[in-house]
């Protein structure tokens, strides 16, 4: 039986850290199944979906661990399944506007408060092409509970949108 596993990575940018990670993987005997890894500000961020054969768990979290000797500090933790609820539907959220402090917190407040639950999120700030104002763009893919009130959340996301001064969409995914 395989194990799944969950790893966050965090290092200071340089080559050789994917490679250092899937050679942990493969000496394990295990597959690079999904992962999202970018260079924020100096530094590698990622995160990643292992999975491996039960029996090469302990081995394989051994040599994570050995890694942070290398600069490289990951935290991983086992998990369970997909974890996704059936009772959801997937729905894509776009925003664009001018950036602002507090701007995520002010649109993941109105998700929450509808129990929706951001599944990915790629945000970035540039600059206008005509002012050279600094602009906001997000998007997220996030899953909305079958009890939710669509029509009420969309109200609440709109008028926050207005009150931002922000474009924002949420449209089912074809």
């Amino acid at each position: 039986m395989n194990s799944s596993i969950v790893l966050s990575v965090l290092s200071d940018d340089r080559p050789g850290i994917v490679e250092t990670l899937s050679d942990v993987l493969a000496s394990n005997g295990g597959n690079w199944t999904e992962s999202s890894m970018l260079s924020l500000a100096g530094q590698f961020a990622g995160i990643l979906l292992a999975e491996l054969p039960e029996e090469r768990s302990d081995a394989f979290l051994d040599a994570l661990s050995a890694l942070k000797a290398n600069g490289i500090h990951v935290i991983a933790r086992t998990s369970p399944g997909s974890g996704a609820d059936h009772d959801t539907r997937a729905v894509a959220l776009e925003l664009v506007g001018q950036d602002r402090p507090g701007i995520v917190h002010d649109i993941s407040e109105v998700l929450a408060r509808h129990s929706v639950n951001v599944h990915e999120l790629e945000t970035t700030v540039q600059s206008a092409s005509m002012s050279g104002e600094r602009l906001f763009l997000a998007h997220a893919k996030v899953f909305i509970p079958a009890a939710t009130d669509t029509d009420k959340l969309r109200e609440e996301l709109e008028d926050l949108a207005n009150e931002l001064m922000v474009d924002l969409s949420l449209e089912t995914p074809k």
